[in-house]
């Protein structure tokens, strides 16, 4: 299957902003978020959505990232804030973050998914399956995914019982059995169904 040449960009001669967050779908750690502002003549034909690359890719592909970037910016949302606002919204606050730390103002945003929430008045437009078409999200979705893989990796070494250096806080067999077996831990987030008897269980 041919791989499908990413686009430098959505609006020609704009400043534009890549966004994308990783960790929506965990039951621990936080939710992140990357933006990315790419030079309009931006070419790397590994770049792609980070779903689709091995973790050895990512983390080949990052440190290009941010030599060739024009400007990036990666923010974290806690699992204390995700149970406060609901992940949908720390999502969104994780990219307005991430924007609001870039060091080159971006005229456009370009976000991966399907809606999108700001105060801000930077025009946007929301691309469902933006990180398989568009350098700057495929950029925003390797720093957003690398970052959170680091940081799950380092919270691992305080809670080796729920696996979070192999699953990343994703709802795995194991990491479920260690909630079972030893509870929840401060990373973790308490309006998510953390076990799939959880209606009965007593905190």
């Amino acid at each position: 299957m041919i791989k499908q040449k990413l686009l430098p960009y959505f609006n020609e001669n704009t400043i534009e902003a890549g966004c994308d967050e990783a960790g929506r779908g965990c039951l621990a750690g936080p939710v992140f978020a990357a933006a990315v502002i790419l030079p309009p003549d931006f070419e790397n034909d590994l770049l792609n959505d980070s779903k689709k690359l091995t973790e050895k890719q990512r983390n080949k592909l990052r440190p290009v990232i941010e030599e060739e970037a024009l400007a990036w910016a990666v923010v974290a949302v806690d699992n204390k804030e995700i149970d406060e606002v609901n992940i949908l919204n720390a999502s969104f606050l994780a990219m307005n973050r991430a924007v609001e730390q870039l060091k080159v103002s971006p005229e456009h945003l370009l976000i991966d998914g399907n809606r999108f929430r700001t105060k801000s008045t930077i025009p946007y437009t929301c691309m469902i399956k933006g990180d398989g078409r568009f350098y700057s999200i495929a950029a925003a979705s390797v720093l957003a995914k690398t970052y959170r893989d680091d940081f799950m990796k380092e919270i691992h070494q305080e809670f080796p019982a729920y696996d979070w250096n192999k699953n990343k806080g994703y709802p795995t067999k194991k990491h479920r059995a260690g909630i079972k077996q030893f509870g929840t831990t401060k990373y973790h987030r308490m309006t998510f169904r953390l076990l799939d008897e959880q209606l009965s269980l007593e905190f």
